[in-house]
């Protein structure tokens, strides 16, 4: 099935399948936000990015099984469930360091720029991109048979939703270095790439 990365609040998940990681994307809450579960297809592991809301759903979306919930941002709307879905799986939470606090949820392991979190044989890296919160953090996977995968929170909200980035950001900043088919995960709206985020600034 291919990968479109559209998904609407009380809809089916979207399943992009990679050669090592599966990442499912759903849309919960009021605000429709996005959230992410990675698992690693030779260990079965899992990882959760924000678990924004509609926790009977989340926990659904998981099974049961959960190594850690990151957090990208302290904004309510996307942690309004962290705390059932921790006591539920026993997940361990992980946030920004410099917005750990601001979660009302403790946060066990504080994420700082270029920390790495390995989930079974795949490794994800921190980056601190600070979008509408100064502590905010996105996730690198960088595919080993494929492009880089980038899970931005806010930072770059589909349809220019959120404070979005500077040019600088995009163009000479942290996010310089990834290329341009860079599949970019929004915490909002659909799917985009970091070349289609380039050329929109250019427009």
């Amino acid at each position: 099935m291919t990968y479109h990365g559209i998904v609407h609040v009380g809809g089916p998940p979207a399943v992009h399948e990679l050669a090592q990681l599966i990442v499912t994307k759903i849309a919960v809450g009021p605000k429709a936000a996005n959230c992410y579960l990675l698992r690693d297809r030779l260990t079965g592991d899992q990882v959760l990015i924000d678990a924004a809301d509609d926790a009977p759903a989340l926990i659904q979306l998981v099974n049961g099984e959960l190594a850690a919930v990151v957090t990208t941002h302290p904004h309510r709307d996307h942690w309004r469930a962290l705390a059932e879905l921790v006591a539920a799986t026993g997940a361990v939470t992980m946030a920004g360091a410099h917005d750990a606090g601001a979660i009302e949820v403790p946060t066990k392991v504080a994420l700082h720029d270029g920390d790495e979190i390995r989930l079974g044989r795949s490794l994800l890296t921190a980056m601190h991109l600070a979008g509408d919160a100064p502590g905010a953090v996105a996730l690198v996977y960088d595919d080993p048979k494929g492009h880089p995968h980038l899970f931005t929170g806010d930072l770059l909200s589909g349809a220019g939703v959120g404070a979005g980035p500077t040019p600088a950001e995009l163009l000479t900043g942290a996010l310089a270095a990834l290329p341009d088919e860079t599949w970019v995960y929004p915490a909002r709206g659909n799917d985009s790439t970091l070349g289609a985020e380039r050329a929109g600034i250019g427009a």
